[in-house]
């Protein structure tokens, strides 16, 4: 049965940020609150979580997850940033509710990768309990938005969540109620970005 957190969604109690971190490190799978949505959340390249997440969403080795990031500064660790203009554009929208799929480097585990491009979805939550564990974490969160099989939309109660998945993820934050809409997907691979997913984050600034 899932642990339940109750944090506080503007003043993340620190006790329970840094139990939470203890259990990603662990191996534990976890949902907690975004600026778009509750997500599915692990330690990045833990095998055993992944594939957790993939029975739970019912998705394949195709499916992308993100990584969910600190700062531009972490986003250049995992991702190329090939130039100043790509850089003040991810400047210009992070933290916010926008994922960015961006060419990975090396850091980033093979199976994690899009088979063909070599890509990897990134983003920088706006959200105090988020940022909080990813303070604490030091290092990404890999995540996959809480839409469960057969639904459209994600997942936004967290007493809903605990309910449906206490047998299957290791820990659920209630951060109070998420949106329902996921993150904008923006592909940031080519010279011109593209808008692949309409979600939560203004498009306009991309098209």
């Amino acid at each position: 049965m899932s642990q339940f957190f109750h944090i506080h969604p503007d003043n993340p109690q620190p006790r329970l940020i840094r139990h939470a971190v203890d259990m990603l490190r662990e191996g534990a799978v976890i949902v907690y609150p975004t600026d778009s949505a509750y997500a599915l959340g692990c330690h990045l390249g833990d095998k055993k979580a992944i594939d957790r997440i993939r029975r739970i969403r019912n998705v394949d080795n195709r499916h992308n997850f993100t990584l969910v990031c600190r700062d531009l500064s972490e986003i250049s660790t995992y991702a190329k940033l090939a130039n100043n203009s790509l850089y003040r554009i991810l400047n210009a929208h992070t933290p916010g509710p926008y994922t960015f799929i961006l060419k990975a480097t090396s850091e980033v585990p093979r199976r994690l990768l899009h088979p063909k491009r070599r890509t990897i979805g990134i983003r920088v939550p706006a959200n105090p309990i988020a940022h909080a564990l990813l303070e604490e974490h030091r290092e990404p969160i890999m995540s996959s938005t809480l839409i469960l099989p057969g639904e459209d939309m994600p997942m936004t109660d967290p007493y809903d969540i605990r309910e449906v998945l206490e047998h299957q993820v290791d820990l659920v934050i209630d951060g109070g109620y998420c949106g329902l809409d996921p993150t904008t997907v923006v592909d940031m691979t080519d010279d011109v970005p593209e808008v692949v997913r309409r979600g939560e984050g203004d498009p306009l600034p991309f098209e």
